[in-house]
């Protein structure tokens, strides 16, 4: 599904601070698959995630999504397949549209334009689905977004973002932001969009339980590299105290 063959990115290339973001990088993602991705700061996986997004130039290398080649694409493009949250949840949402001009924007795709037209059909399924947040916010569909904290606005903007559903969706510590109790239950309606969408996804994380108990297959990033590769019964085998010593070496 997604495939990406001896990619390299560096940075101040030539200059005494010259640094290979990600160092002859190849690696193939099943449709459907579910990966978390480990790694210390530096370890590249934000250029992974860039490179992939289109806003990080390759030195070389090739990236093919879907059977398609995106190499050459612009961020633009591959956005229209490519879905991303971020750690900020303001990144992900309008701060000064309401809950539900949010959600409308974001279901626009399936009219093939930009509506805030909504239909009484449009909002009966935005209040169904916020219901499924048991936070409150189907009665408050008419205020602002930016009004509202942000495990409540991170978790909006991922209904946003399988409201029209992506071919590959990434997951930029879209959790680190938040407070545990939060965090948990994002990253339950998580599992929850991936499974029911059949979403191909990735997820950074610095929460090594996370890495652990989400997703099908786990990725250790060190120096622009994928040194650890964990999946199927080897990754459900895997203890935090085993994974400390992996992601140490």
């Amino acid at each position: 599904m997604l495939e990406l063959n001896n990619c390299s990115v560096i940075f101040n290339e030539g200059s005494t601070l010259e640094k290979k973001a990600l160092d002859g990088l190849s690696v193939h993602i099943k449709p459907g698959e579910f990966v978390t991705i480990l790694g210390s700061n530096g370890a590249g996986k934000s250029t992974f995630f860039n490179v992939i997004s289109g806003k990080a130039p390759l030195k070389n290398g090739k990236i093919i999504l879907d059977g398609q080649d995106i190499t050459s694409q612009k961020p633009h493009q591959r956005s229209k397949i490519i879905g991303r949250l971020y750690q900020d949840p303001s990144q992900g949402t309008a701060p000064h549209l309401t809950v539900e001009e949010n959600l409308a924007l974001a279901n626009s795709g399936n009219r093939g334009k930009l509506s805030f037209a909504i239909r009484k059909q449009e909002r009966e399924k935005f209040r169904d689905l916020l219901k499924e947040l048991d936070m409150g916010l189907e009665e408050r569909m008419g205020t602002p977004i930016g009004l509202l904290s942000g495990g409540q606005r991170q978790s909006i903007a991922l209904m946003m973002a399988v409201l029209n559903p992506p071919k590959l969706m990434l997951l930029d510590e879209h959790t680190a932001a938040l407070d545990p109790k939060t965090a948990k239950k994002v990253l339950e309606l998580t599992n929850k969009y991936i499974r029911s969408e059949k979403i191909t996804a990735l997820m950074i994380t610095h929460n090594m339980r996370d890495a652990l108990e989400n997703g099908d297959r786990l990725l250790i990033f060190q120096d622009g590299k994928i040194t650890h590769d964990f999946s199927g019964e080897e990754k459900k085998r895997l203890q935090l105290k085993d994974l400390i010593e992996y992601y140490d070496v």
